[in-house]
């Protein structure tokens, strides 16, 4: 049993019920645990937050409790990234970290950019052109599988005295009498579908703490519930987002070239739909592959899963998977709204970091630097208030940290890359390839919007419908055979994680089948969602198999007037990716 094995903890100095604590009133007793710090999410923002609050612990010469709770199983269960990763954040982290042994092992050696026009032909961008803008120079990077970093960050937090809790569901916050963020409240465990307590029911902890750092990732569900109730998201556009389909292949050794680095864009994407493809070779024979596509779509037939099976039978590409096998899929979602989309990043009682609040630079295709480093400023600005006696509620100076750091002017030369591919590709290109190597910024404008990307999906019948070839087994996979490799697995017994709002009972049947075609059942990655006949009278329905949810967030994004709200399933739960 884990609760057990929490309550033993060393470091617990409260193991009261909360009800008796005055948090909140529950008709079910619940233990509390308090530490000076809590984290929650174990991706590289989390952990270097948690390592950088140690680190000034250290310099000051003071003791520092520090919390990492993770839903994923193990650390990196749940973490999915292209990922060409830029070292900046981690060397101002770690400064030794080659001698530590990071798994940063295949240097970046040449990159290219390719224009798909067709299905056969494949135009390449001067490379001379390319490297004009700072933002496309792949000079310094790693090719690495983001997954295994931050199983390595990990083990250096806890060779510090961090305490990481993999395998439990931070379910809701907990406020004080005031109304501050007081911690988090782990998911009751052991509840069946009917909703009904089991014989194994394990009411969830309170793990309270002096500050709480959200850094769950893009969409995060604790994060989203914050942003709302402490109107963080004033003044601010709406946060847009790609979904990303990823596969790890094994290639031939006479098909691979280690430190490769591609991106495309255009085909099989029409010149109106934001997204792109990227093919990294890493060591030892590993070909990453896979397709972003932009959320903000507007053809309800669309599915970014099949658009990337297509991608993979362009000549160029099928022949650098000839005689290989994919060992791995999976799909996340990833922020673009870029600085425009940025909430504040306080609260009271806590913070936002990384991708919780939505640093992605997008014309880079790269977050994980940017999410190190508001992590590290958070993990700094929140142990510096703690160990120096803070009595308010909100960090303040975090945001002032962050807005003053090369993060804050990155997205800042970068902010209307994005926007201008409103108008389409050609034009987007254009404009995109003026701020990035012309202007790099400078603009006295700033482009804005006021959609959400489920707002941009047009009626199905005002659009053509979509005919996807069947996939061979070879090159091309069935989802629910691709899902196999993502390790997904969810307690098969407890309620569904992913539930139609309250509000919203009527959008499905109402709203999204007859209007859109129900475009859930083509978006999602994992099959999640169908509308099938019901058995009794013969209408239809729609089925959520949450079982197969690879926690991506995109049906709390796209689907019509966002009418799913994804909640935690039980920790442990979700894909279990070994090196994505």
């Amino acid at each position: 049993m884990l609760w057990p094995a929490l309550r033993r903890l060393p470091n617990a100095s409260c193991l009261l019920p909360a009800k008796r604590r005055g948090f909140r009133n529950f008709s079910v007793s619940r233990e509390s645990m308090e530490f000076d710090l809590l984290v929650v999410g174990a991706g590289p923002a989390g952990l270097a937050a948690a390592i950088r609050a140690k680190q000034r612990a250290e310099a000051l010469g003071q003791e520092l409790n520090v919390c990492v709770v993770e839903k994923g199983a193990e650390v990196g269960a749940h973490i999915l990234s292209g990922n060409v990763f830029e070292p900046r954040a981690l060397q101002e982290l770690l400064p030794d970290w080659k001698e530590r042994g990071a798994p940063l092992d295949t240097p970046v050696t040449s990159d290219s950019f390719y224009w798909l026009p067709n299905e056969d032909l494949a135009v390449p961008m001067p490379n001379p052109l390319l490297h004009l803008a700072p933002e496309l120079r792949q000079e310094g990077n790693y090719i690495i599988s983001l997954g295994q970093l931050c199983r390595w960050l990990g083990e250096q937090a806890e060779g510090m005295g961090v305490e990481i809790y993999a395998g439990f569901s931070a379910d809701a916050p907990v406020y004080t009498a005031d109304g501050a963020v007081a911690g988090v409240q782990l998911r009751d465990v052991g509840i069946g579908k009917d909703g009904k307590e089991k014989d194994t029911f394990e009411p969830g902890m309170e793990l309270l703490a002096k500050q709480t750092i959200l850094a769950e990732g893009c969409r995060g569900s604790l994060s989203e519930q914050i942003m709302k109730k402490f109107n963080l998201r004033q003044g601010v556009s709406p946060q847009h987002y790609g979904l990303g389909v990823k596969e790890v292949w094994e290639i031939l050794p006479e098909n691979h070239r280690a430190g490769t680095v591609t991106h495309t864009v255009g085909w099989p994407l029409d010149l109106m739909s934001y997204g792109g493809g990227f093919i990294y070779h890493m060591e030892p024979n590993l070909l990453h592959i896979g397709m972003v596509v932009g959320l903000d779509y507007s053809n309800p037939y669309l599915s970014p899963y099949q658009e990337f099976q297509r991608f993979k039978t362009h000549p160029r590409i099928k022949a650098l998977l000839e005689g290989g096998t994919c060992i791995s899929y999976g799909a996340r979602c990833l922020n673009e709204g870029g600085l425009q989309a940025v909430p504040k990043l306080t609260f009271p009682g806590g913070m936002l970091a990384g991708c919780s609040a939505g640093f992605l630079n997008v014309p880079k295709i790269k977050g994980s630097h940017t999410a190190m480093k508001t992590g590290t400023l958070a993990g700094e600005c929140a142990a510096d208030a703690v160990l120096g006696g803070f009595e308010g509620p909100e960090v303040t100076k975090y945001e002032e940290a962050v807005r003053s750091s090369w993060v804050w002017e990155e997205l800042s030369r970068v902010r209307n890359f994005k926007p201008a591919w409103s108008l389409g590709m050609i034009p987007g290109l254009g404009y995109g390839g003026m701020t990035l190597m012309l202007s790099r910024g400078k603009e006295p404008w700033t482009f804005r919007w006021s959609k959400k990307d489920c707002e941009y999906t047009k009626p199905a019948k005002e659009c053509e419908k979509i005919e996807y070839p069947k996939p061979d087994g070879v090159y091309s996979f069935d989802l629910l055979e691709n899902l196999a490799r993502s390790g997904v697995n969810h307690e098969h017994d407890q309620p569904a994680h992913l539930k139609v709002k309250e509000e919203s009972q009527h959008v499905p049947l109402e709203v999204s089948l007859p209007t859109y075609d129900g475009p859930e059942g083509r978006f999602c990655p994992a099959k999640v969602y169908e509308y099938i006949p019901d058995e009794a009278d013969g209408r239809m329905k729609l089925q959520i198999n949450a079982q197969n949810c690879v926690h991506c967030k995109c049906c709390s994004i796209k689907t019509p007037q966002e009418f799913i709200n994804w909640t935690v399933p039980e920790g442990g739960g979700g894909p279990q990716y070994p090196a994505m």
